[in-house]
């Protein structure tokens, strides 16, 4: 049996062309996602587990700070019973950007955009493929269910997405980490509704 795939997580990129090396903005997301910005905001690692209701405005990778660029919600079903939805975040060097930016001008950042839809849709996909969303009868209940489900296609999304964004990243000089905010996953089993796994994505920076 086919199983049927339905992508719907929308744009994720940021408007590059208009940013700079300024200071994040505090972002402002619907459902309360996010209210402040992180008191302890960098990580030592991209794509890492992150708990509570902030994600970290900047991370490192390598030598590089990352800043949140855009925050987007979405998701995706497995079949007609199995999906999951949440939100996802992209980061960018902000330092690579303006260099890219002097080196080959605006219009180049139309090109990254596709690229990174097209990669992203492939992370997604290949996350919910390989994460087991069936019941798991030896729970500890609802709260346990979803850490271990929520822990499981975090590891694989980020597993998932460390060849795409490297070659991304060798192909146009521009370091980026896309990753899953663990807090926000939100799964289903009992039936998986396209419709209801439309989101809205938002720019933090630019």
């Amino acid at each position: 049996m086919n199983i049927r795939l339905k992508f719907i997580l929308p744009l994720l990129f940021i408007n590059l062309i208009g940013c700079s090396t300024q200071e994040v903005k505090k972002p402002e997301v619907a459902n309360n996602i996010i209210t402040e910005t992180p008191t302890n905001p960098e990580s030592s690692k991209p794509s890492v587990q992150m708990t509570g209701a902030n994600p970290p405005m900047t991370i490192t990778k390598g030598n590089k700070k990352l800043n949140l660029m855009r925050i987007l919600d979405g998701g995706m079903c497995k079949n007609d019973y199995q999906g999951a939805k949440g939100t996802f975040l992209l980061y960018a060097d902000a330092n690579d950007i303006e260099r890219i930016k002097k080196q080959k001008g605006s219009a180049i950042f139309k090109t990254f955009e596709s690229k990174i839809q097209e990669i992203s849709g492939s992370i997604l996909q290949t996350a919910i493929d390989n994460t087991n969303l069936a019941e798991d009868p030896f729970s500890l209940g609802a709260d346990d269910a979803q850490q271990k489900l929520a822990t499981q296609l975090m590891n694989n999304f980020n597993d998932a997405a460390t060849v795409p964004v490297t070659k991304f990243q060798k192909e146009t000089t521009l370091t980026i980490d896309i990753t899953a905010f663990q807090p926000s996953l939100v799964f289903f089993q009992k039936g998986c509704d396209e419709t209801k796994l439309e989101g809205d994505s938002k720019d933090i920076a630019g």
